[in-house]
C-alpha cells in the first residue's frame, strides 16, 4: 500500500458533512507510507508536549524525547532556563544521553565528547593534533523549546508560530483554572500495542465511558449532559458536569477561583497533534503520543493536584487515590485501543458511522486531512 490510497480515504471521509460522518478508514492507520507523511507534516512541524516544566526543577535535570524520528533531550540550564538541544554527538553521531536524570555535563558514551549544559563543546580527547579541529566551533543544534500553563513543548519547525499563540484560545476557555500553578504528582512513560491516532481518539470522546470504563468512572458519566461544541484550528474539546468519582474532581471548599458551575466542570482537552489533557477543578492528567511505528504507541503519562488540594493535610491520600483510579482507567484504556487496532487491521474492517458525541474525533480528522493532504477545513463557529 503506498501513501496514495489512505490519502484518497481519507480525503472522502473528511469531506462528509458532520450528520453523515464516518471513522477514518482503517488504511491512515494502518499504512507506514501514511505514518511516514504523518511524520513529516505533522510531528516535525507542529508543537509537541514532552512533559511538565516542574519535572525538570534543578539545573541539570534532563529527559529525552525522540521527535519524527530526532532525538532530542530536554534540560534546565545553569541560567535555570528550560533548553532543548539535539541528543546526537558531533563527532560519530552517537546518542548522547538517554532516559532522564541530572547531569552537570553531556559525556557521550562512544569517545566521551563532552558538552555543557547550553550544548557547547568542552572536551574533546584526543583531538589537540587534528589539524583543523576547532573545539569552540562544535555546539549541539538548539531545538525550538517553550513553556505554556507549566508544560514543556518543542517543535523542529523553525517558522511555526508560538505555542502561546497557537493556543491563545484555549488558554482564555480554561483560565479561571489557573492550570499553571497544578503540580505534577506522578509522570511515566508507556508503550501500547495500538496506533496513536487510536489511542487521541479514545481520550477525545466520552461515548465509550459508559461501556469501556464500567468498572471505574463509567457509572458516573452522564452523556446526555455532554457538550461537545465544533473544534477550533490547533485544538478541539467537550465539557463534563458533573459530580466527581473522586472528591478531587470537583473543586476544593479553599477554591475561590471557581464559581458556579465551574466548580463541577471537567475540561477534556486535545491539542494538536497529540497533548491531551483532562483538567478538573481539583486534579489534573495528560498524555503526549509519539507514534513507534503504525501499531505501537509511545506515551508520557503524568498528573497531579490543584494547588489547594497540594496543601490539604491530606494531599498524600489524594495524589495516593488518583494515581490508582487512573492505573484501572489505562488498563481500561489499552484494552479498548489495541482491540480496536486489531479490528482496524483486519480485511473485513469497514468504518461506520460517528456519534454525535464523537464529534471531536470528527474535527481530528480533519485536522489530521489538512496536515497530511491538504484539506480546507472551516470554523463558521466560534468557540463559546
Amino acid at each position: 500500500m503506498t501513501q496514495v490510497q489512505p490519502i484518497r480515504e481519507l480525503l472522502a471521509a473528511a469531506s462528509r458533512p458532520l450528520v453523515d460522518a464516518r471513522a477514518m478508514p482503517p488504511s491512515v492507520y494502518s499504512s507506514s507510507d501514511f505514518l511516514a507523511v504523518e511524520n513529516e507534516s505533522i510531528f516535525a512541524r507542529d508543537w509537541v508536549c514532552v512533559g511538565r516544566a516542574s519535572s525538570l526543577p534543578n539545573v541539570g535535570d534532563y529527559i529525552t524525547h525522540e521527535l519524527a524520528g530526532q532525538p532530542v533531550v530536554i534540560l534546565r540550564d545553569r541560567d535555570n532556563q528550560i533548553r532543548a538541544l539535539s541528543n546526537v554527538c558531533l563527532h560519530r553521531m552517537s546518542t548522547i544521553v538517554e532516559g532522564s536524570g541530572n547531569k552537570r555535563v553531556l559525556v557521550c558514551p562512544y569517545h566521551a565528547w563532552t558538552y555543557d549544559l547550553s550544548g557547547q563543546l568542552r572536551g574533546a580527547p584526543f583531538m589537540t593534533e587534528t589539524t583543523g579541529f576547532c573545539k569552540e566551533s562544535y555546539k549541539l543544534p538548539q531545538i525550538r523549546c517553550e513553556e505554556w500553563l507549566g508544560w514543556i513543548y518543542i517543535t523542529l519547525n523553525k517558522d511555526r508560530p508560538s505555542v502561546a499563540q497557537d493556543l491563545a484560545e484555549v488558554e482564555q476557555m480554561i483560565s479561571q483554572y489557573q492550570v499553571q500553578n497544578y503540580t505534577e504528582c506522578f509522570r511515566e512513560t508507556h508503550v501500547w500495542d495500538t496506533n496513536w491516532k487510536v489511542l487521541a481518539e479514545n481520550f477525545m470522546e466520552s461515548y465509550h465511558l459508559p461501556v469501556c470504563h464500567a468498572a471505574t468512572v463509567g457509572g458516573h458519566s452522564k452523556l446526555e449532559e455532554m457538550d461537545c461544541p465544533p473544534g477550533l484550528r490547533n485544538f478541539n474539546y467537550h465539557w463534563i458536569t458533573k459530580e466527581a468519582s473522586l472528591p478531587i474532581g470537583n473543586a476544593h471548599p479553599d477554591n475561590t477561583r471557581l464559581e458556579g458551575r465551574w466548580r463541577k466542570t471537567t475540561a477534556l482537552l486535545t491539542l494538536y497533534p497529540s497533548h491531551l489533557i483532562t483538567l478538573t477543578p481539583g486534579y489534573f492528567w495528560y498524555l503526549s503520543l509519539q507514534p513507534h511505528g503504525t501499531g505501537q504507541v509511545s506515551m508520557i503519562f503524568g498528573g497531579g493536584l490543584s494547588p489547594e488540594f497540594m496543601a490539604d493535610p491530606k494531599a498524600e491520600e489524594y495524589i495516593t487515590s488518583l494515581k490508582t483510579l487512573l492505573d484501572e482507567v489505562n488498563v481500561e484504556d489499552r484494552g479498548c485501543t489495541e482491540k480496536v487496532f486489531r479490528g482496524l487491521s483486519a480485511d473485513a474492517a469497514k468504518p461506520g458511522h460517528l456519534s454525535y458525541l464523537e464529534r471531536p474525533i470528527y474535527d481530528f480528522m480533519q485536522y489530521i486531512a489538512d496536515r497530511t493532504a491538504g484539506f480546507e477545513r472551516s470554523f463558521a463557529l466560534a468557540a463559546e
